[in-house]
């Protein structure tokens, strides 16, 4: 089932591999797509579909250097190069918009701006500054009630600029501690307002983006990323189930694209079972897994696409080789983040190798 076809939403996919997002750092001037990224995202195109690395939907929501926006013109007219590319190689692209909340180095950005949360907690965990050495995150700011939907505005507008640009849908990352699951998570939000509290309040704003989403752009171009018992960026990773069962079904009535699950291998929660139970669209398994393990996820009927990460950093060609039975390349992990082309766009298609 890997390789036949799927719909998820508003897009018809010619495979069920789905590139899963990764952050590469390779953003140019102005957080605007370089010719590299151009590259590294038409080579991959072979993907059923797509899902970039997390993309700011404003000025607030970068935390980490060299990450892409799709706030201004210029960043705009990058991303739209980037479809153009993956499209022109066949694919379909999708992009993730991440607000990093808390998680901010404010020398990651090269600009000024503000450093918001759902309450004034510092995020505890240290996240990489600008010469890749751990640097302790800013003291946000918490946004007031009446705050609330001009945000979620912020992430319409950029869902819309996304289309603009030619991207075929949008997936909100609500996981990995950032702005989203800084609501959803007791442990950032301890508001006592209608945002705040009970895990029914917490999940209010989030509901209120992903609804936003779908109103810019149709549902069936909108997709949501969780992790539940992550504990990634200081979130408590305790009661997972109490934490995102509330968010899920308050988006049941909307027909979103899909609901893009890392499934943490949690002892006491089978967490795909657990999303099927609150979700009837179409799920999009990821974490770990092999093409075997992932083909015996479709055939049980347990999600409707799979995602890989790092397989698809080493292997551009990543649904070839698999088709082929072919041995996987390795990456080069000192060169995530780094390298500019080295370890990210120079990894050789099986047929060059």
């Amino acid at each position: 089932m890997l390789f036949s076809p799927q719909s998820l939403g508003a897009l018809r996919l010619a495979n069920r591999v789905i590139m899963a997002p990764m952050t590469r750092d390779r953003a140019g001037l102005g957080d605007m797509p370089t010719d590299l990224m151009v590259e590294y995202y038409r080579q991959r195109a072979g993907a059923g579909l797509i899902v970039t690395e997390g993309v700011q939907p404003c000025p607030e929501g970068k935390g980490y250097w060299r990450t892409p926006g799709i706030h201004s013109p210029g960043q705009v007219e990058g991303w739209r190069r980037v479809a153009e590319a993956v499209h022109g190689a066949g694919g379909l692209i999708a992009m993730q918009l991440m607000h990093c909340g808390r998680v901010v180095v404010p020398a990651n950005r090269g600009f000024t701006a503000e450093v918001v949360a759902p309450s004034a907690i510092r995020c505890p965990a240290q996240v990489p500054g600008p010469d890749g050495a751990p640097a302790d995150c800013a003291e946000p700011r918490a946004l007031a009630a009446e705050e609330l939907p001009a945000v979620a505005e912020q992430f319409a507008q950029a869902a819309r600029n996304a289309r603009a640009a030619g991207i075929d849908a949008v997936e909100l990352h609500c996981a990995s501690g950032y702005l989203i699951n800084q609501f959803l998570n007791p442990a950032s939000n301890q508001r006592t307002d209608a945002y705040g509290g009970s895990a029914e309040n917490r999940a209010r704003f989030p509901a209120m983006v992903v609804r936003a989403l779908a109103q810019a752009v149709g549902a069936d171009r909108v997709g949501i990323r969780i992790s539940p018992g992550n504990p990634y960026n200081a979130m408590d990773p305790a009661d997972p189930a109490a934490t995102f069962g509330p968010f899920l079904d308050a988006l049941g009535d909307l027909p979103l694209a899909w609901v893009h699950v890392v499934d943490m291998s949690l002892p006491d929660l089978d967490t795909l079972a657990f999303v099927r139970a609150h979700w009837a669209g179409p799920v999009i398994a990821n974490n770990m897994l092999k093409a075997d393990s992932a083909e015996a996820l479709l055939q049980a009927g347990r999600a409707e696409a799979v995602s890989f990460g790092r397989a698809f950093i080493a292997n551009p060609d990543l649904v070839a080789r698999m088709q082929a039975g072919a041995p996987l390349a390795k990456p080069d992990f000192s060169l995530l983040y780094t390298g500019e082309a080295r370890g990210y766009t120079d990894y050789p298609a099986l047929d060059a190798a």
